[in-house]
């Protein structure tokens, strides 16, 4: 995980300062996010992120919701984010811990609900201001 605060990323195309913070439950708000399981999940999601090429800044989970405040490219949707760190989770916990396929159904370990919010360097007051600004030039 990325313990800098939030930076200024870029591509080919663009730079960007885009951060993500996403809240998921497994399916029956169970409380299945303990032990190994735990550890399991978090694994994951650092190694999805990895594979994706996203910045993950924090994760944290609790028995029944997990937490993750993750940076991105301006190609990356957070409804995207979150479907593939929810299905690259889901299929590997599903796998190698058969219990929760009982617990929580057969094709699906998470919601289909998730939280999003936006984080950026810059609050939505100042891009007001900065754009009312530039209308007299």
């Amino acid at each position: 995980m990325d313990e800098n605060s939030l930076q200024v990323g870029k591509t080919r195309y663009a730079r960007y300062s885009i951060a993500y913070h996403l809240i998921w439950l497994p399916k029956y708000r169970r409380r299945i996010l303990t032990g190994e399981i735990q550890k399991e999940t978090k694994r994951l999601i650092e190694e999805c992120c990895q594979r994706q090429e996203l910045t993950l800044l924090a994760l944290e989970t609790d028995e029944d919701h997990i937490h993750v405040f993750v940076s991105a490219p301006p190609r990356f949707s957070p409804a995207l984010i979150a479907n593939v760190l929810k299905g690259y989770s889901s299929r590997s916990l599903r796998e190698q811990f058969p219990k929760l396929k009982k617990m929580c159904g057969k094709e699906h370990l998470w919601t289909s609900n998730y939280y999003v919010g936006t984080a950026g360097n810059v609050s939505a007051e100042v891009i007001k201001r900065y754009i009312q600004e530039c209308q007299g030039t």
